[in-house]
């Protein structure tokens, strides 16, 4: 076919293009360039060929038309859908759909052969276009080239066909080609299109240099609105704003139209708000330019309907990320300034605005005000005066000072930075006394601010100050008033503080020693939090580590510093790794501490115990490389690390030592056992002492790395047993009895042997005069407990000890100190709620494991010696904390209250022995402890055993009755809820620490209490609807809610109800659970106080109805005063209600029954002639929850039907009432409330009732 190509360009123009055609543009493509750019133009075809080539492209035009209007005219197959029965293929049907078809393929077929030749013939002509000798007369090509372009939209479904003849058309454009005008308004719709369409940067390129050709428009002309919809579309087209050509074409727009500059304004105005950095940037690149290029009435378009706008918004924004992304805009502007009228400008739209603003009365237009005048600095008119730019930057200096000093903290914040950035770029041009007079402010005042923030930015302001040299002799002068803020109180300041030194540590004409003294460097580094630390090691390193001498030296200097600060030495080792020191140093400087620690006549206690807590650290660095692990094992015998445990003065150091055995494990460190079991053995206090509990987990850990493990529990046990039996001797608690091994006995006995050695050496002694042995016992039992609930948490000790030949004993003991734990936990004020956690996680742990305790008690009779586990021991567990706590509720009330107790029940005869023996062993020799205490101790217990349950329950370990668990629970918080109201004129005395902590527990007997009751919730269903007891509690739950905030203040009860937040739909759901299923039962939905016991209505309603009521009266007299103010305190409890009330509207079948509940609760006041009761629950109905207006009463069938009774009740009882007029007017008003939900839904009803009454 290319041969015959060729050789058609010798017959006849026509030939060739016939050839061309039928070869197909592909195929033909490279010879047709090859062969067209051949031609001289005095051959024969450089003629002949446009004309031919016109006549071509329109009879294939003219055959594309008949194909495109035919089509619809010739009958197409339908879309295939699946047939109903398969038809015969000699079928008369098959023969009409066959004909269907082929006739459809035909016109295709014929259309597709048409648009081919048109591509190539388009391509010709552009070849033609192009041809290096210009052969081909523009003005023979033209009718070809613009029938082409004049049908550009016919060919929307040809991808390709668009694109050569969009080609065709750029190219002539380009060449400046005669008639190129009758050329673009097909073309440049199209490359705009496709612009915005393909998304590709080379589209962009060819629409930005086709720019000039919009010129040639009429945008005021109504046909050119698509595109001028184009054009606009540029303006927030991502790859426009991202690539340097679509941007400058986006400002050569704004030059065709001012139509077209006032709509992309408005455009990118709405974009602000939104828009990314980026693109904000790119808006004002092209705003600026825009600026430079359009005509003077755009320009006034653009500066006084667009610039001025934001400047005035960017004043009065109303947030500041809004105010920010203004400023980004007319940040094209402001980095621009040197251009030529740019700086007028700017003082012409920001001056009369600026100066007012930083002056109003509102902080946040303050704020935006100097963030505007920061960027403007300094603002000055370019054709004034010197004088009169010297009183305007004056004043503006003014002003900064005086902003320093605004009374909002964000304001000071943005002056004090504001204020160095002006400093370090203008100092040249700022009087010396003005910039002795900023910065000694800054530094004197800001730095002592109150704000976290202040001083911050005051830290920040500096350090960037600093990059200025010329500050530096001012600063070497004055910076020793920042040292204070090493010991700011917020941790990001001290930081700051550090990184300052850091800054100035590296600039030669500073020493940061002379800033902050070494002495509180190194104090900070001793107590400080560990990022603070760590950059104060890198600021000191090169001083007591340096990398540039010898080891030796690096190793001596080190040395000095633990000499001189011991603990701030051993932290220093903590990170000297992480801060740039060689393994190989630290090696070195491992040997030398523990050769120092091991000479210890020259040292203090505290250096040598430095010197182990800093050699512990660098032994966690170096056994990162095996090869440094392998040379500390060499360097540490079994005989030189019991020295270095009997060097050890402190627990700390102990456990440094431990560590190191744990990470190494030497050979031969069987002595230290003896020393090591003393650390977890003596650990009274160990749950409130956070330092003693890293030590106990130090030996811990070395006890598992060195198979100490089991003896380790052994010992534990034994200990455990020894407080069991004590509880037994002490208040008759049953004790079951185990035999232990004979082995295991001596193993045991040799432990505590020692444990009580190491008790008697480093331990706390206690007197026998002040507290008895049973309370040293149980101390000692509470961080056994401790310690249980903590190996619990990593997986090789879990392991280890759920596989111990001891872990029976240990469970039963814990079971025994546990019941009294709770039991007396009213009476003696040292029980502590340890060992019922310890118990419970034990148990949850040995049930996930399914490991089975089978040691059996020791009985009388051989019938009753059973295995613990005959049941699940998740159960037993359960029933014996529900026991437990029973007997504890059941006195509570009477300890609580004061009341004296009945000496003939046998639990209270226990609980005034143990009374007598607490009060007898307490150092003043009064009494048991205050009720709070007792209130305090209650609510870790009882929240410990909530815990449990709760936790057993949502794993599926628990096949209890739940409503036994919802019972403990509801008697509970009827108890907390009962002390709290008793407390509500008697405020609680508890001290903040002990207030903190009870308030926690609380908060998370409120969560435990919310799972519960979801769990409850959702195994209910149809059949088998929730217990009432799930309704008690979501009342008694929200009452706890109103009396913490009664009693404990709205903060309190804020934190409760940010608790209660995720659980709320199922308190509400709870709430309407005793109505739902009155909606398919029909029963009676209404309920009175006949219905209820007066001592189980809930609070919360009644407090609900006076905040209503709140909202319905002015204050009158002073009682009633009072009795608003009060209501009025619950701001937490109606923030509550808020939320209630959004969830409730969500859903019309729980409004539904949540509605009969607050009804029936109006009817409750009504027959306890509580009129505000009556009155304050129907507004809160008609006005917040159901609205009449909305239709919204059509849906709530319940609520109508209790409507239906108590409608005509209150109208009775207000009809009946003579003699109390408040009374009167509060039911009228109640009438007025329900009368237009009567009048529309129920009325016919309503008066066939009272009819027949």
């Amino acid at each position: 076919m290319e041969k015959r190509l060729r050789s058609s360009l010798h017959t006849s123009a026509e030939d060739f293009l016939t050839s061309a055609a039928k070869l197909g543009l592909r195929s033909a493509k490279p010879s047709l360039k090859a062969l067209i750019h051949r031609l001289t133009p005095s051959a024969a075809l450089s003629s002949s060929l446009p004309l031919h080539l016109h006549r071509s492209i329109s009879h294939y035009i003219a055959q594309f038309k008949h194909h495109s209007t035919s089509t619809t005219s010739v009958p197409t197959q339908s879309p295939p859908s699946p047939p109903t029965k398969r038809l015969r293929r000699s079928s008369r049907h098959s023969k009409t759909t066959a004909s269907k078809n082929s006739a459809a393929s035909d016109h295709e077929n014929a259309k597709k052969t048409v648009t081919e030749s048109l591509q190539v013939y388009a391509y010709v002509a552009l070849m033609c276009v192009l041809h290096p000798k210009k052969a081909f007369s523009p003005a023979d090509l033209l009718p070809a080239v613009s029938e082409l372009h004049d049908n550009l939209i016919l060919f929307e479904s040809d991808s390709i066909l668009l694109s050569e003849i969009a080609n065709l058309c750029e190219e002539w454009w380009k060449e400046e080609l005669p008639g190129r005008e009758a050329l673009i308004s097909q073309t440049l719709p199209f490359l705009l299109s496709r612009s915005l369409t393909l998304k590709k940067k080379v589209d962009v390129h060819r629409v930005y240099a086709l720019r000039e050709a919009f010129n040639r428009f009429d945008f005021e002309d109504d046909s050119i609105e698509d595109l001028k919809l184009l054009l606009i579309r540029c303006v927030i087209s991502p790859l426009y704003l991202k690539t340097e050509d679509g941007r400058r074409f986006v400002a050569f727009m704004f030059g065709l139209s001012g139509q077209l500059v006032k709509e992309a304004l408005a455009m990118i105005r709405s974009q602000i708000p939104f828009g990314r950095r980026s693109m904000l940037e790119a808006y004002a690149e092209i705003v600026f330019r825009a600026w430079k290029a359009v005509d003077e009435g755009s320009r006034g378009e653009i500066v006084d309907g667009f610039l001025q706008g934001l400047v005035d918004s960017a004043i009065h924004a109303s947030s500041r990320l809004f105010a920010a992304s203004i400023r980004r805009v007319l940040g094209g502007f402001i980095n621009q300034r040197t251009t030529d009228g740019v700086e007028k400008l700017l003082f012409r739209l920001a001056e009369p605005v600026i100066f007012r603003s930083l002056q109003v009365a509102n902080s946040n237009v303050r704020q935006n005000a100097l963030h505007l005048l920061l960027d403007l600095f300094p603002l000055e008119d370019p054709d004034s005066t010197k004088e009169v730019k010297d009183t305007l930057l004056d004043k503006q200096f003014f002003l900064l000072e005086k902003l320093l000093m605004d009374e909002c903290p964000d304001v000071r914040v943005v002056a004090v930075e504001g204020s160095c950035r002006i400093l370090h770029l203008f100092w040249e041009i700022i009087p010396s006394s003005t910039i002795t007079k900023l910065i000694t402010k800054i530094l004197d005042d800001m730095a002592h601010d109150v704000s976290n923030e202040v001083r911050l930015s005051t830290v920040n302001g500096i350090i960037y100050l600093l990059g200025n040299p010329q500050s530096h002799d001012i600063l070497k002068v004055l910076l020793p008033r920042l040292g204070h803020l090493i010991l700011d109180s917020a941790l990001f300041v001290r930081v700051a503080a550090i990184d300052l030194l850091l800054l100035l540590r590296d600039i030669r004409t500073f020493q940061f020693h002379k800033v902050v003294s070494l002495d509180v460097l190194l104090t900070t580094l001793a107590t400080d939090q560990p990022l603070v630390a760590r950059k104060i090691t890198k600021l000191i390193i090169p001083s007591y580590f340096p990398s540039k001498v010898s080891p030796e030296e690096a190793c001596s200097r080190c040395v000095t510093l633990i000499k001189r600060s011991p603990i701030a030495g051993a932290r220093f080792c903590e990170f000297a790794l992480s801060e740039g020191a060689s393994l190989q140093a630290l090696m070195e400087l491992f040997r030398v501490f523990i050769s120092l620690a091991l000479s210890p006549d020259k040292l203090e206690s505290n250096q040598i115990d430095a010197l182990l807590v800093a050699a512990a650290y660098l032994c966690k660095d170096l056994v990162s490389d095996a090869s440094y692990k392998t040379a500390l094992k060499k360097e540490l015998s079994g005989d030189k690390m019991k020295c270095l445990f009997v060097a050890a003065a402190t627990g700390r150091a102990q456990s440094s030592v431990c560590n190191i055995v744990s990470l190494i494990s030497p050979d031969a460190v069987d002595g230290l056992l003896e020393e090591c079991m003393g650390l977890v053995t003596n650990c009274s206090g160990l749950s409130d002492n956070m330092e003693r509990q890293a030590e106990v987990r130090s030996a811990h850990t070395m006890m598992l790395s060195c198979d100490w493990f089991s003896s380790m529990l052994e010992a534990l046990t034994k200990l455990l047993q020894n407080t069991a039996y004590g509880c037994h001797t002490q208040f008759g608690t049953e004790m079951p009895k185990y035999d232990i091994p004979p082995k295991k006995q001596r193993k045991t006995r040799s432990a505590i042997k020692i444990s009580g050695k190491r008790k008697t050496a480093s331990g706390k002694k206690f007197s026998n005069s002040s507290t008895s042995r049973f309370e040293e016992d149980y101390a000692i039992a509470t961080g056994i407990a401790w310690q249980i609930k903590d190996l619990l948490i990593s997986e090789d000790m879990r392991k280890s000890m759920l596989g111990s030949e001891v872990l029976d004993y240990a469970f039963f003991a814990l079971k025994v100190i546990s019941e009294v734990s709770i039991v007396q936990c009213l009476q003696c004020d040292y029980m502590s709620n340890s060992p019922v956690s310890a118990y419970t996680a034990l148990t949850l742990h040995i049930s996930c494991n399914n490991i089975t305790l089978n040691r059996s008690e020791k009985k009388d009779s051989v019938d009753s010696s059973k295995s613990y586990l005959d049941h699940n021991l998740v159960d037993q567990t359960i029933d014996h904390l529900l026991n437990c706590t029973n007997k504890l509720l059941e006195a509570g009330d009477t300890i609580m209250s004061g009341k004296p107790s009945d000496p003939r029940d046998s639990y209270t005869c226990g609980m005034n022995r143990a009374s007598q023996t607490n009060a007898s062993s307490s150092s003043d020799g009064g009494s048991t402890f205050a009720k709070e205490r007792r209130l305090s101790n209650l609510v870790k217990m009882l929240t410990a055993v909530l815990k449990f349950i709760v936790d057993s329950t949502m794993m599926d370990l628990a096949s209890s009755n739940r409503e036994r668990c919802l019972k403990f629970t509801l008697d509970y918080m009827e108890f907390i809820i009962s002390n709290v109201r008793r407390h509500t004129y008697d405020p609680l005395q508890l001290k903040e620490e002990d207030m903190k902590e009870t308030f926690l527990c609380l908060k998370s007997s409120f969560t435990y209490a919310a799972k519960l009751l979801n769990l409850v919730l959702s195994s209910s269903s149809e059949a088998s609807s929730p217990p009432p007891d799930a309704y008690n509690l979501a009342n008694h739950l929200l009452d706890l809610i109103l009396f913490s905030e009664e009693c404990l203040g709205s903060g309190y009860a804020a934190r409760l109800i940010a608790a209660a937040k995720p659980w709320l739909p199922d308190l509400v759901l709870a709430l309407g659970s005793w109505y739902i299923p009155k909606q398919t039962s029909g029963k009676k939905a209404c309920s009175t106080a006949s219905d209820t016991d007066e001592s189980s209505f809930p609070s919360w309603p009644l407090i609900l109805a006076k905040i209503e009521l709140c909202e319905l009266r002015d204050i009158g007299s002073d009682e009633e005063s009072n009795r608003v103010t009060k209501s009025e305190e619950f701001s937490a409890f109606k923030t509550l209600l808020g939320m209630m009330i959004q969830l409730l509207r969500a859903n019309h079948i729980v409004l539904d029954a949540v509605g009969v509940f607050l009804l029936s609760g109006s009817a409750v006041g009504l027959e306890k002639k509580d009129f505000e009761l009556v009155l304050g629950l129907l507004h809160f109905i008609c006005v917040k929850l159901v609205r009449h207006e909305n239709r919204e009463w059509g849906q709530l069938n319940l609520m109508l039907e209790c409507l239906q009774e108590i409608y005509p009740q209150i109208k009775t009882e207000a009809d009946a009432l003579e003699n109390c007029e408040e009374g009167k007017q509060k039911l009228q008003s109640a009438i007025a409330l329900l009368q237009p939900v009567w009048m529309c839904y129920i009325s016919e009803t309503g008066r066939d009732a009272m009819e027949e009454e």
